[in-house]
């Protein structure tokens, strides 16, 4: 079956850095995002890729962050630069089968603070 398994959150500094994991197992999807939910407030999309290869971000991370993937180790990654206090939020990497509207795959999360 398939399995999402993030790691690599954890608490940074204003201004720092995270780099996000998310382990794919059980299949291989092109499709794949990152999305986070910070206390109070709904999920947001914050990045993803796209069936022709490109990416697409949320207008608040351009320019910080960098999703990509290693296709031999089957692992999706955000790259997280320049860190605000408001990227505190849950992070959550998810999969779907290109074409569907809504995401198919969770992962259980992880918590990235910025203080």
């Amino acid at each position: 079956h398939v399995q999402l398994v993030e790691s690599g959150g954890g608490s940074v500094q204003a201004g720092g850095s995270l780099r996000l994991s998310c382990a794919t197992s059980g299949a291989t999807f092109t499709c794949m995002g990152w999305f986070r939910q910070a206390p109070g407030k709904g999920r947001e999309e914050v990045a993803r890729t796209n069936r022709d290869g490109s990416t697409t971000y949320t207008e608040s991370v351009k320019g910080r962050f960098t999703i990509s993937k290693d296709g031999a180790k089957n692992t999706l990654y955000l790259q997280m630069n320049s860190l605000k206090l408001e990227d505190t939020a849950v992070y959550t990497c998810a999969a779907k089968f290109c074409g569907r509207s809504s995401y198919d795959f969770w992962g259980q999360g992880t918590q990235v603070t910025v203080s």
